[in-house]
């Protein structure tokens, strides 16, 4: 995985760029993510016992694929 890495900044052109957007879009995702969470905690959408059971499951999936693809590789 770190070899794709440095080949992608050092030999592709605007490598380095590539690597940086798409490091500091990932974080960019997650924090919406805690934002829509953290929203939906201050208009009590709790209540919607279905369609926060549903936002909690894709949330976990979420998580466990950027581990599964991110750290575990």
């Amino acid at each position: 995985a770190f070899t794709s890495i440095i080949h992608t900044t050092q030999d592709v052109h605007y490598g380095w760029l590539i690597r940086n957007l798409h490091a500091n879009g990932a974080s960019m995702f997650f924090i919406c993510l805690y934002l829509h969470i953290g929203r939906g905690l201050y208009y009590s959408s709790y209540l919607y016992k279905t369609t926060w059971t549903i936002g909690v499951i894709l949330l976990l999936m979420v998580m466990a694929t950027a581990f599964l693809g991110y750290v575990l590789p």
